[in-house]
């Protein structure tokens, strides 16, 4: 990289930017409308999930906020596109000539310095998450591909490791939590981990037998003659997984456990009830985008709901609260007392649940979640500086550096990152030449060619402006 600084290649901005028209301006208008059309149904579909999802009653404030936040949101998205074609155009005319930094990664920066501004505030942080965690990954592939170190194995399972831990002794040692990511982990391990239970002691709720033992009453229906055989069938395996739920909580508790009932059913219940969540969500989901297979061809059902894809993120779920559940109830018994401290060990053992389902996107946002919230917490502490535009310079600077990716190594980027630049731009971003960028020596036409063919994307467009 640094040897290429000193290169520079004389390419006009037709020849690179836009070889469809002369017009510097009318191919940064044709990249903005592309751009605001997909950020359109982007984000109409976003804020209307969301509005969805908090179940607010639809007044007519609350539509004219939404249908607000959607152009907001869609103008700030256009606007980032139409200033990175403008910046390069502008460079190229200023400069005379231009060299790996001024063919993307600075215009770029610039766009996205000036279109981060018109979006929400409050919607800054989390983009600048997002895709601070998709260029850190392209950044760990540019040095892999340069060979300036090796991949590691399951090194996302480490990353996540470390990031949950931290998170979960957070979770566990303090009272204030208004970040998003708690309410994460609060659905995964449960509320009675938080510090609000420390200390506390919850008895244990016992739930009233029958007189009648379990045996007597089996025997009972089993001596029942009646018509509907499957309804008795169905019932009495219904009385008996009730009577082994009874037997279950009424097991041993330690005093400092904060769980009602026992540890047993305490770990075992919520490592079933997250499995069969991460199972049915992910069946639902194919249910609902693939519906219209299933209704032609009936035996997709199956292939639906035994796909071996589905349990690894059920078994991940699963797994990791029974095992941090099991360690935290296990060190209560040991040292007989309860700490927030325990959440270290127990959130390092959980985490080799992840190997399951090793997922770098789900690794890279807990990790600079984690971040995020240490130099917040350094900040409250004084520890740190507190400095105001940091979230806008690292969002710019991220996104600089994925538009550098996409144009001069796109095979170091995000199949799913380039196919949204790919749908948001147009085409456009596939149909910017890489000819004129084979001086800095990267094979970028190449590796274009095979990200086309990889993601069945294509740089054959016709434009009108």
């Amino acid at each position: 990289m640094p040897a290429n600084l000193s290169k520079f290649i004389n390419a006009s901005c037709k020849e690179y930017t836009h070889w469809w028209t002369n017009s510097c301006i009318s191919a940064s208008m044709g990249l903005g409308l592309d751009c605001l059309q997909e950020s359109l149904k982007i984000y109409s579909t976003m804020y209307i999930v969301t509005l969805l999802m908090k179940r607010k009653k639809p007044t007519k404030n609350v539509i004219v906020q939404t249908m607000l936040g959607i152009l907001q949101s869609s103008a700030f998205l256009s606007c980032s596109a139409l200033n990175y074609s403008l910046n390069i155009c502008a460079l190229r005319r200023l400069l005379g000539s231009m060299n790996i930094i001024t063919v993307s990664f600075l215009p770029s920066f610039l766009s996205s310095l000036a279109a981060i501004l018109i979006e929400k505030p409050s919607r800054r942080t989390l983009l600048c998450l997002y895709v601070s965690n998709i260029a850190t990954e392209t950044l760990f592939n540019m040095g892999v591909w340069r060979g300036y170190y090796r991949s590691i194995p399951y090194g996302q399972v480490y990353i996540f490791a470390l990031s949950m831990t931290m998170l979960l002794y957070f979770y566990r040692s303090r009272h204030a939590r208004q970040d998003s990511i708690y309410k994460l982990i609060r659905f995964i391990i449960g509320p009675y981990e938080q510090i609000e239970y420390f200390g506390k002691r919850t008895e244990n709720f016992r739930m009233i037998s029958s007189t009648q033992p379990l045996e007597s009453r089996t025997s009972n229906l089993l001596e029942r003659k009646s018509k509907h055989h499957i309804f008795n069938i169905i019932w009495k395996s219904f009385e008996v997984y009730k009577q082994i739920i009874k037997n279950l909580k009424n097991k041993s508790k330690h005093s400092s456990c904060p769980h009602p009932y026992s540890c047993a059913h305490y770990v075992l219940m919520s490592g079933v009830k997250l499995f069969s969540y991460g199972y049915g969500i992910q069946v639902a989901i194919q249910l609902i985008f693939q519906n219209r297979r299933i209704f032609t061809q009936s035996k997709n059902i199956k292939k639906i709901l035994f796909k071996r894809e589905y349990l690894k993120l059920a078994a991940f779920l699963g797994g990791f609260t029974t095992l941090y559940k099991f360690t935290s109830c296990s060190l209560r018994r040991i040292y007989n007392k309860d700490s927030p401290k325990f959440a270290i060990p127990a959130g390092l053992i959980a985490s080799t649940a992840f190997i399951a389902f090793p997922n770098n996107t789900l690794a890279l946002y807990l990790m600079w979640k984690m971040l995020h919230l240490l130099w917040i917490d350094g900040v409250e502490k004084k520890i740190l500086p507190d400095i105001k535009w940091f979230v806008i310079f690292l969002y710019s600077f991220s996104t600089a550096v994925l538009f550098h990716a996409a144009i001069i190594e796109p095979q170091n980027l995000r199949s799913s990152y380039w196919k949204f630049l790919y749908n948001a731009s147009g085409g456009r971003i596939a149909a910017i030449s890489r000819l004129p960028l084979e001086s800095f020596g990267l094979n970028s036409y190449k590796s274009l060619q095979e990200v086309l063919a990889r993601t069945n994307t294509t740089d054959k467009h016709i434009y009108s402006f």
